[in-house]
C-alpha cells in the first residue's frame, strides 16, 4: 500500500545518494552544484513527486523565492519589455516574480513596498517614481534586504540604493554626431519634466556636444509621452523655425513628434531630421522608420536580474555601480537623404 507521507528532501536526498545539503542546494539554484549532480536530484525530485514546501524554508530563513519588481509605469513599452525581461531571468534563476506599476506616484511605490516586506520578498528590483518617496526605502534598508535601483536614481532617504543604468550621456552624444554628419547644425532636445535626473542624464550628451562646437541649443521640456510629442510640434515651428533637427527624450516623444510634423506636412527623414531614445518595437514599425538610441532592454533587464540574485545568494555584498553601453540606430527619420 503507497505511503500518505509528503517526500522531504531527505528522501530526495537518498533517492538521488547526495546529502541533503546538497538537495538544499539545488532548490536555491546554487552555482556550486555540479550538471550531473543537479540532474540527478531534480530526477529524483519528480519521481518522488517532491514539492518544495515554500512556508517551511521561511521558517528556516530561505524566504518565499518571491522578488518585488516595482516599476514608475508599466504603460510605457520600454519599461514593459524590461519587466518581461527581468521576469524570465528571475525565473531561470528559479525565483517569481511580483510586478508592480506605480503610475509615477510616489505614496502608492511606498505601499506597494511594504506591502511586498509584508509578503516576506527576497529582494526589490525598482525603477523608482520622482517625489517624496522615501518611507518604503527606509523599510528596505530596516529589513535589511538587498535592492537594486534601476534606469532612474532618486534620494532614497536611506543608505543609497546601487544603480544599474544605461550610459545616457554617450547616446545624446551619439545622436548629436550623428545629426552633425548629416549636415545639419540646428538641433533641438524634446521632452523630459524639467529638473529630473533622468531629463539631465538624457540630456547631458546633447548639450555637451553642442557646446563643445558652440553650437545654439534650443530646450522643450514636457511630459515623457506621446501626447506631449505631438502637442508641441506647432510650438517647435513657432518659436524656433530654424530647426532642422530633433533628438526627444524617448521614443515616444519622438513618436509623437513624427506624427505631428506629418500632420504639418513635414516628412520625418525628409524635411526634418529626427532621433528618439530606448528603441521601442514601434520605432522600426513606423514610417518612416525612427532612427533612435538603442538601450539593449532585453540584456538590460537579465543582467538586473543576475546583479540582484547574487544580491541575495551572497547578503552584505553590493552591487557595483554600472552603466550599460548604448547604441544609434540610424534608421530613415534620422538620415537626410531618406525618402519620404
Amino acid at each position: 500500500m503507497a505511503s500518505d507521507k509528503r517526500p522531504t528532501i531527505k528522501d530526495v536526498a537518498a533517492h538521488a545518494q547526495v546529502s541533503k545539503s546538497t538537495v538544499s542546494l539545488v532548490l536555491q539554484n546554487s552555482p556550486q552544484v555540479k550538471k550531473e549532480t543537479r540532474e540527478a536530484v531534480t530526477q529524483a525530485m519528480a519521481a518522488l513527486g517532491y514539492v518544495r514546501n515554500r512556508a517551511a524554508a521561511t521558517l528556516r530563513g530561505s524566504g518565499t523565492g518571491l522578488v518585488g519588481l516595482i516599476i514608475n509605469d508599466l504603460r510605457n513599452p520600454f519599461f514593459t519589455e524590461f519587466a518581461t525581461s527581468v521576469q524570465m531571468a528571475l525565473a531561470e534563476h528559479g525565483l517569481a516574480t511580483v510586478i508592480a506599476n506605480c503610475d509615477e506616484d510616489p505614496d502608492v511605490q511606498s505601499r506597494t513596498i511594504r506591502s511586498m516586506l509584508e509578503h516576506d520578498v527576497a529582494g526589490f528590483i525598482i525603477s523608482p517614481c520622482y517625489g517624496d518617496g522615501t518611507d518604503g526605502f527606509l523599510a528596505i534598508e530596516r529589513a535589511k534586504l538587498p535592492a537594486l535601483q534601476v534606469l532612474r536614481q532618486v534620494e532614497t532617504g536611506a543608505a543609497p540604493l546601487p544603480l544599474f543604468s544605461h550610459d545616457y550621456a554617450s547616446g545624446g552624444r551619439m545622436a548629436v554626431c550623428h545629426l552633425l554628419n548629416q549636415g545639419v547644425e540646428k538641433i533641438a532636445f524634446i521632452g523630459g519634466i524639467e529638473g529630473r535626473h533622468i531629463t539631465d542624464e538624457r540630456m547631458s550628451g546633447y548639450l555637451t556636444e553642442m557646446n563643445a562646437r558652440s553650437l545654439p541649443t534650443m530646450v522643450l521640456h514636457g511630459p515623457a509621452t506621446r501626447a506631449f510629442g505631438r502637442e508641441i510640434v506647432p510650438r517647435l515651428i513657432e518659436q524656433h523655425p530654424e530647426a532642422e533637427a530633433a533628438i526627444c527624450f524617448n521614443d515616444l516623444v519622438a513618436l509623437g513628434l513624427h506624427a505631428g510634423l506629418l500632420e504639418t506636412g513635414r516628412t520625418p527623414g525628409k524635411d526634418f531630421l529626427l532621433v528618439g531614445f530606448d528603441d521601442i518595437e514601434e520605432a522600426r514599425l513606423v514610417y518612416p522608420p525612427l532612427a533612435t538610441v538603442r538601450c539593449d532592454v532585453k540584456r538590460f533587464g537579465a543582467l538586473a536580474a543576475k546583479k540582484l540574485f547574487d544580491m541575495i545568494e551572497h547578503r552584505g555584498t553590493q552591487a557595483s555601480g554600472e552603466r550599460l553601453a548604448v547604441e544609434l540606430i540610424p534608421r530613415a527619420s534620422g538620415t537626410r537623404s531618406a525618402e519620404g
